[in-house]
């Protein structure tokens, strides 16, 4: 028997508004989940990414809000919801603001990056729902900005990932300005031990919701692997680019330098590339967002803090640039594409350094990632690589030059000429992409319609 949004017990407004936003049948996470949550349950929701669970949270929420009819207050906070990155709080900004178009529910998003003055004006009168990062919302409570006396639902959002980035402190900080009696809703996509003992010390008596098995990707994924020193990776992602045209594309890299060195290249060679990072501020990385989801831009290239708050149905195709260091990650990358049950690719480019890496990846999926090219590094190779986070992520010089500080693999004494026109590359060592001798740049394209 298949199950609608009506059977629910959502409210009737909220059901209006599904059918606009592109809500038509739930998602097994969303039909198990709801109903818990309608009726007041503490609930910890174990779900892969891109399976609808701010819907799955985020729809009852907004149910129970809306039997409230007394406003939140001055300064407080009827609900909190917390989410690791500034894409994610917007992610989830968005998708409630579809729902509650034509609802008297007031919805609050703060981020770092932002003018804080404008985010306390915007707090001044209360707010519903309030979605934010946990370092802007502690400065605002330290400026007594925001109270959370009176928030009666806490949601953690992706919670694994805000362990990952070290929030377990804000988390505590957060939690002693909330009172003992609320809702409380976890939703992670893995289920690491450091979990386990949140949920004890935030949930009370929860209901456990588990739809996928934690670090499974979605199903239409196509995954690949390619063995590939790691200055011959350029090369590789632009062939790969050219032959999907026009198709948005999600490129990783290990580092904020890396992924600025890799959008350079790209651009360079005609591509519609953009770079987006920790580094970058708000107003950049929103514009780089909303570039890519119009399609002005084709490849968007970051660093894992993009990775679980992109959700653009649109993204064919994901490229591991380099490998990353957290397995879980992976998940969670090659997760942008097969979005809303759409096909997706995800390719990744494994050179010698990376054979740890690619190991633990494939011990989290609990099978090998298909070989497309070259072959596992022997381990004279691999222990001969630089290690992690040496000259890594990127390409770091022009064609042709010297790699400064680094001595080419064969190179004669100093003093001397090595024979070659140009240096050999070390192995596993990184370098600029290499293109064909003589070969022209890529034609700059127009902006995909």
């Amino acid at each position: 028997m298949t199950v609608s949004f009506a059977d629910l017990g959502l409210s009737p407004k909220l059901l209006a508004a599904l059918p606009a936003a592109g809500f038509t049948t739930p998602t097994p996470i969303q039909a198990e989940a709801i109903p818990h949550v309608v009726r007041g349950r503490d609930l910890m929701g174990l779900a892969q990414t891109g399976t609808g669970k701010t819907a799955a949270f985020g729809l009852p929420l907004l149910t129970r809000i809306l039997d409230v009819t007394h406003p939140a207050g001055p300064r407080n906070v009827r609900s909190l919801i917390l989410a690791p990155t500034r894409e994610l709080v917007q992610q989830i900004y968005e998708h409630l603001y579809a729902f509650t178009r034509g609802t008297p529910v007031k919805l609050t998003m703060v981020v770092g990056g932002a003018s804080i003055n404008r985010q306390s004006d915007r707090l001044a009168k209360g707010t519903d729902v309030l979605i934010a990062t946990p370092g802007r919302l502690i400065d605002l409570l330290e400026r007594g900005d925001v109270s959370l006396e009176r928030c009666s639902y806490l949601v953690l959002d992706e919670a694994d990932h805000m362990l990952d980035m070290g929030f377990i402190h804000a988390l505590r900080t957060i939690a002693r300005h909330l009172p003992h009696k609320r809702q409380t809703l976890l939703f992670s996509a893995t289920m690491p031990k450091d979990i386990e003992e949140i949920a004890a010390t935030y949930l009370r008596d929860p209901i456990r919701v588990q739809v996928s098995p934690p670090g499974k990707p979605a199903d239409k994924i196509t995954q690949g692997v390619h063995f590939i020193p790691q200055g011959d990776k350029g090369r590789l992602l632009e062939s790969y680019l050219q032959k999907h045209p026009g198709e948005a594309a999600i490129v990783f890299s290990r580092t904020k330098h890396g992924a600025d060195k890799i959008a350079k290249f790209l651009t360079g060679w005609g591509f519609n590339a953009v770079a987006i990072h920790g580094n970058r501020s708000q107003n950049q990385r929103e514009r780089a967002l909303a570039d890519f989801r119009e399609g002005r831009v084709d490849v968007l290239v970051a660093t894992d803090v993009a990775a679980r708050g992109i959700d653009i149905p649109l993204v064919r195709h994901v490229y591991n640039y380099d490998m990353p260091n957290v397995p879980e990650n992976y998940v969670h990358r090659i997760g942008r594409t097969a979005r809303a049950g759409a096909d997706g690719a995800a390719v990744s480019f494994c050179a010698p350094a990376e054979m740890d890496e690619l190991r633990a990846v494939e011990a989290v999926l609990k099978k090998p990632v298909p070989v497309l090219g070259g072959a596992p590094w022997a381990s004279e190779a691999v222990s001969a690589a630089p290690k992690p986070g040496q000259r890594r992520g990127g390409p770091s010089r022009p064609q042709g030059q010297k790699p400064q500080g680094q001595k080419p693999q064969g190179a004669k004494p100093q003093g001397q000429k090595p024979q070659s026109g140009r240096p050999a590359r070390p192995a596993g060592g990184t370098q600029a992409p290499r293109r064909p001798a003589g070969a022209p740049a890529r034609a700059k394209s127009g902006p995909r319609r």
